[in-house]
């Protein structure tokens, strides 16, 4: 089967799934999802998908030819967000980072909630890592003051030059657009990365 083939056939059973989803799905985790991403434009370009906005802000991909899923009407427009995706709540990407970091040696101190102080609190040995959390806001503006304000806090954290220090936002395009635009200058001389994590729980660290 060609990767047409492949992903006509997945989003029959699993309709609305974002490209990184499908690459998930048809060639393995944290796979390059460029192929997947080219493929399913192509088919929207055909007619056979369709690309909308999900609830969470993510572009999904939904069958549209005869005989298969149609297309939902967008309950939300993609800049009024909702936050009914659950993983997306705050306390739910700590606990994401919580599970990871203990899987990979770190001990962790979380701060809960509306808990006070540093969100996540971890170290392995003689090593610290500073993650700062924020959660999906439910319009545009709003993650953008999320965004600002995680930097910020962050910055305001810094008082161990050996310890790594990191935010941590939902996977959506706002964010990774947000990140983006950080001056690569601002990322090097504070030494802050970017960890997304996706509404399936998978996380990716970018530095730049």
């Amino acid at each position: 089967m060609t990767l047409k083939d492949k992903i006509i056939s997945y989003l029959k059973d699993k309709d609305g799934l974002t490209d990184r989803e499908i690459a998930n799905g048809i060639l393995g985790l944290n796979e390059p999802q460029q192929a997947v991403n080219q493929v399913c434009r192509a088919l929207e370009g055909k007619g056979l998908i369709k690309r909308e906005n999900r609830r969470d802000g993510l572009i999904g991909n939904y069958l549209v030819t005869e005989g298969m899923h149609s297309v939902p009407t967008p309950v939300v427009k993609a800049k009024q967000m909702t936050v009914e995706f659950s993983v997306f709540k705050e306390d739910n990407l700590k606990q994401i980072l919580k599970d990871y970091l203990q899987a990979n040696g770190w001990e962790t101190q979380i701060a809960w909630g509306k808990t006070p102080g540093i969100d996540i609190y971890a170290n392995k040995g003689t090593e610290r890592w500073i993650i700062e959390v924020k959660g999906l806001g439910s319009l545009s503006a709003m993650n953008v003051n999320y965004f600002l304000g995680v930097l910020a806090e962050t910055l305001q954290r810094m008082d161990d030059p050996n310890a790594k220090y990191s935010i941590a936002l939902p996977d959506v395009r706002q964010f990774r657009n947000l990140w983006g635009r950080l001056p690569l200058l601002a990322k090097k001389r504070t030494g802050i990365t970017a960890i997304f994590i996706d509404e399936q729980g998978n996380i990716d660290e970018s530095e730049n």
